[in-house]
């Protein structure tokens, strides 16, 4: 058998399994060798000539919509018209009916860049001269499901894979014992479904995985049977799953199902060891934000720290979800102030801690931090004092990236002086994921599966998307353009 396995590379699975006289033990041997394969030869065609800034990613997913004019794109001139009548060219429809709204919170420049940042953010504003803030983001529609998708997928509708499914797909898994793609859920469901973590037409075994904040990380982690006895189940099912394959003409999703078997029995011990927060000191977890008396803070601490966990431990690519504060979302259309600084309290000091617990230990250079919500919001309301709010906006909105060699201390792109529409190198959320798969050694072009007579990427294929290579090089070289 080793001398067929030396003679002939191109060897598949089938003739493996057909090839092999011991029966079930080959079956795990089978997915161990293609899982190595897979793990070794990724996407070749994909590759940039250049090496990669970065090997993993984590975005901080900011659900509902965070105001771009209140948290990182300052507004002077908000602040002369604030409370005066928007004019027919800024609102059409109901000319009169809505009102420039000022920022409640002030801006401050921080760190050696004089990066601004709102006082919403009082621990990010010290990582300022990390951040690389895109202040001309566009989406495509106001709606949270569309626009939610969109930034997940790439696509407007439900079926695409999803960008952690893509650069899983992309590159393969750095631990073959851990899933390349994990999201840390608080329990709900964002706008637009299960589609924003699924793998799409993409192989099944591409999808995120999903880790609960309260209780058990992973449902049914703990094995209810000795080893053994799993193992010898697994391999009965494997043999099982393999013939139904064979008769079907080699299922992607009895495949999938085979590999997933054999890596939910590998993650039992391995995945509870990673998840355990036991061996991490007092101030690392301080540093976080573990010891706030407030529960929702505390649970997004505990997940960014999974986070660096599972980057540490070899995870390609985890999405922290929004927290479970202000119904989890940043979607204020009244009471923004009260909304906004309930969510901010929440989420600051945990990427904060993250940002600088990545850094000090090495592992910020290697590493993409994204964050990002699917649209900003209005910079007028409809309301008034306490209770005004801000309404959807893709017109124009911020989001920022950390780490894996972007510059720090710099902001691309802007916005109109009211924040209205993006002005300046416009960035389309095909840039930003171009941008995104650039920083990880992938030409988003090259990388494609084909799928239905056609070949699909996560920028599709109606050209434009290019990479923000600007933001990426060397992480030291500041070039803030106020």
């Amino acid at each position: 058998m080793n001398r067929q396995l030396s003679s002939d590379t191109r060897l598949s699975r089938r003739a493996l399994l057909q090839t092999s006289a011991t029966g079930f033990g080959w079956l795990a041997f089978s997915a161990l060798l293609a899982e190595r394969a897979e793990a070794a030869m990724p996407a070749p065609r994909a590759r940039l000539p250049k090496p990669a800034r970065a090997k993993n990613v984590i975005f901080c997913f900011m659900a509902g919509g965070v105001s771009h004019v209140d948290t990182f794109d300052p507004k002077p001139k908000l602040a002369q018209l604030d409370g005066q009548a928007v004019s027919k060219v800024d609102n059409p429809t109901t000319p009169g009916a809505r009102r420039w709204f000022k920022s409640p919170w002030k801006f401050q420049q921080h760190g050696q860049s004089g990066l601004p940042v709102s006082e919403l953010f009082p621990h990010l504003a010290g990582c300022a001269d990390d951040l690389a803030v895109i202040r001309s983001m566009q989406s495509s529609r106001p709606s949270h499901q569309s626009a939610v998708l969109y930034l997940h997928t790439g696509h407007n509708d439900a079926g695409r894979p999803s960008c952690g499914s893509w650069v899983n797909y992309g590159l393969g898994s750095l631990n073959k014992d851990l899933p390349g793609y994990v999201v840390l859920s608080f329990g709900g469901v964002p706008p637009g479904g299960m589609d924003n973590f699924s793998s799409g037409f993409l192989p099944a075994n591409y999808q995120a995985t999903l880790l609960n904040v309260e209780g058990p990380p992973i449902d049914n982690i703990v094995p209810a049977y000795d080893r053994r006895v799993q193992r010898s189940q697994l391999d009965l099912i494997a043999g099982q799953n393999q013939r139904f394959s064979r008769r079907l003409g080699t299922e992607d999703a009895v495949e999938s199902a085979i590999r997933n078997y054999e890596l939910a029995f590998r993650m039992q011990a391995h995945a509870p060891a990673v998840l355990d927060l036991a061996r991490e000191t007092e101030e690392t977890k301080k540093l976080y934000g573990l010891d706030s008396p407030v529960a929702s803070k505390r649970q997004y601490a505990l997940q960014c720290l999974r986070a660096r966990r599972l980057i540490e431990a070899g995870v390609r690519f985890v999405e922290i979800s929004s927290p479970a504060s202000a119904n989890g979302v940043w979607d204020q259309h009244g009471k923004i102030k009260e909304g906004h600084e309930k969510n901010a309290f929440d989420v600051d000091q945990p990427i904060a801690g993250l940002l600088k617990d990545l850094k000090r230990r090495g592992l910020l250079d290697e590493t993409l931090i994204l964050w990002a919500g699917e649209f900003g919001r209005t910079p007028h309301t409809a309301g008034k004092g306490v209770k005004a709010g801000r309404d959807h906006h893709p017109e124009g909105f911020s989001v920022w990236l950390a780490g894996g060699g972007v510059k720090g201390g710099t902001a691309y792109g802007a916005t109109d002086e009211l924040g209205m529409r993006a002005a300046e190198d416009v960035v389309s959320m095909h840039d930003l994921h171009a941008t995104l798969l650039h920083a990880l050694g992938l030409d988003h072009e090259r990388l494609t599966y084909r799928f239905g007579g056609r070949d699909f990427r996560l920028t599709d294929t109606l050209g434009g998307a290019r990479a923000i290579t600007a933001i990426l090089g060397d992480a030291s070289t500041n070039n803030f353009r106020g």
